[in-house]
């Protein structure tokens, strides 16, 4: 058979060679979990190497965007179509809207439309189980990417950033960086129940309370109040301006995400406290909040969640899907890389979607 290959000029040097490690779910699990080769540095689709057996042209890859209302998903649609386009495949996809049963909607019109490979990512990582079971009977394959979903749905893999790991990071910085300064500490979190937002900030919360066993052998986690953001601008910005009047006396924001801590920001300048409080992310390193680490003392760190390096990596696993490849791990992680003023620059593209 004809080999295909689509190699990119190599811009970044793959990182780390692929690592395989093990992790136990709530359902006594075990399950093995992939890290995915290469760079998130400036967001670049440089380094992509497709490679298949099989003759792409006839492929169509069909993509379930839970909503394209940020720059995240933004990025993320873009990088999934580059990829697609640059294969040789079609490229369609359905968007949906921020609403569960739109998503739910979009998905099973994209399954109707008869793509090869449905990359889903859900807005809930219940209501869209049964979008995975119609495309199993279909004999369509499903990717999951950015989020999570139950794990009683049927896909091939689940490709995200380290969430833990990167919140991990975040969190030891946090520690590091304080020394022995009394935190009083305010969690901005995306919303309740979401499972990529809950790991985040587990990763934080262990990170700190690790940290703190290291370097003082006691742990002093005083999380002051906790709000949700929804994921936005004008969330974040509402939850800190309660924040700051019922508990005035905070110094540092945890968040799950940039875009819950973004408008935030203008809510802590508004209160003259930009000297006063300090500010850790757990993901995503989003072009606004890698400015701001490189240009302030508010932010202090942030975790790269790569929108271009899932989107592409997701492509070219459903090539080896199409080639006959079958041995998937089920969860399979980018990079975990903590961005701070050192390092921010290496990151930092202005001309990024995201």
């Amino acid at each position: 058979m004809k080999l295909r290959s689509m190699n990119f000029k190599v811009k970044d040097v793959l990182l780390s060679a692929t690592l395989v490690v093990l992790m136990s779910f709530s359902t006594g699990c075990v399950e093995k979990i992939t890290q995915v080769q290469g760079s998130a540095k400036n967001d670049s689709l440089n380094d992509v190497i497709i490679e298949s057996n099989v003759d792409l042209s006839g492929f169509k890859i069909g993509y379930c965007t839970p909503a394209l209302n940020a720059p995240y998903y933004q990025a993320l649609l873009s990088s999934i179509q580059q990829t697609t386009k640059a294969a040789g495949m079609t490229f369609v996809y359905a968007d949906g809207q921020g609403d569960i049963n739109k998503q739910i909607a979009a998905a099973e019109d994209l399954i109707t439309k008869g793509v090869d490979a449905l990359l889903l990512n859900p807005l809930d990582p219940n209501a869209l189980v049964g979008v995975t079971l119609v495309a199993e009977q279909a004999g369509i394959p499903v990717f999951i990417i950015d989020s999570s979903i139950d794990p009683s749905a049927k896909y091939v893999t689940t490709v995200q950033s380290d969430n833990h790991r990167n919140g991990e990071l975040a969190g030891e910085w946090l520690v590091k960086k304080m020394g022995s300064k009394k935190m009083k500490i305010a969690l901005l979190s995306g919303n309740a129940g979401n499972p990529v937002g809950k790991t985040r900030k587990q990763g934080l919360l262990t990170g700190i309370t690790e940290e703190q066993l290291r370097t003082h052998g006691y742990i002093d986690l005083n999380i002051k109040t906790q709000a949700y953001t929804n994921w936005s601008y004008e969330g974040g910005l509402k939850a800190m301006e309660d924040i700051l009047v019922a508990h005035p006396d905070i110094n540092v924001v945890i968040t799950e995400s940039d875009v819950c801590v973004l408008g935030a920001i203008k809510a802590i300048r508004k209160a003259g406290k930009e000297d006063d409080i300090l500010i850790v992310a757990a993901a995503d390193g989003q072009k606004e909040a890698v400015k701001l680490i490189m240009e302030t003392d508010l932010y202090g760190c942030t975790a790269v969640n790569s929108p271009v390096l899932i989107g592409k990596t997701a492509v070219q696993y459903a090539v080896q899907y199409f080639n006959d490849k079958r041995d998937f791990e089920k969860t399979s992680f980018t990079p975990a890389v903590l961005i701070t003023k050192e390092n921010a620059k290496e990151f930092y593209n202005p001309n990024a979607i995201f």
